[in-house]
């Protein structure tokens, strides 16, 4: 991957930078850094990574949504259909939630990788966040509405004609937006 990032001139803090891979992956950013510099894994059990990444993701809620642990845990143990004490725990990372439950978490938290985020272990979780910077390396993007899209995080657009915008009005407006975020020739000329 050094290569591929050095044949880019890209900045490879940039693209991986710990505290954010930490943040995707529920690891801790110690061990995202030693894990990108090649060491191995930490011995833990699947218990432990998913009592670790169940609190790093209630914290994370927590914060993102500026509500009490108490209000958290009552949407979580109706999710799960356990009482809200039982929710507590498991979001503490002090119970250990059966499959059905876990599945639902990963739901309740809308983790793409599902019940594999809970447990998989360190080296693999942060390879599964690294795919897709890795994917965008190799094949980047030409078309620039698209990359333009995926820079500020736009999943899906619908970039179709309505009411009365001739295709000449649309190529208008795109092209105006793209120029407006693209740097001046007299800003790349320095």
């Amino acid at each position: 991957m050094d290569a591929l990032i050095r044949e880019k001139d890209l900045d490879r803090s940039v693209l991986l930078d710990p505290r954010e891979l930490a943040a995707g992956t529920a690891l801790p950013e110690p061990v995202v850094r030693a894990l990108l510099e090649g060491e191995p894994p930490p011995d833990d059990t699947v218990t432990e990574r998913f009592s670790a990444r169940i609190r790093v993701l209630a914290e994370a809620d927590l914060r993102r949504t500026g509500r009490k642990m108490a209000a958290l845990a009552a949407e979580v143990g109706a999710a799960l259909h356990v009482s809200d004490v039982w929710a507590r725990l498991i979001l503490e990372g002090r119970k250990t939630p059966n499959i059905e439950h876990l599945h639902k978490l990963a739901d309740f938290f809308g983790l793409e990788a599902g019940e594999a985020f809970f447990t998989a272990p360190a080296d693999k979780a942060l390879n599964r966040a690294l795919t897709p910077i890795l994917a965008q390396l190799e094949n980047p993007q030409t078309d620039p509405v698209e990359a333009l899209l995926s820079k500020y995080g736009v999943r899906a657009a619908d970039l179709r004609r309505h009411g009365s915008m001739t295709p000449e009005a649309l190529d208008r407006l795109l092209e105006g937006v793209i120029r407006s975020v693209l740097p001046r020739k007299e800003d790349t000329d320095q």
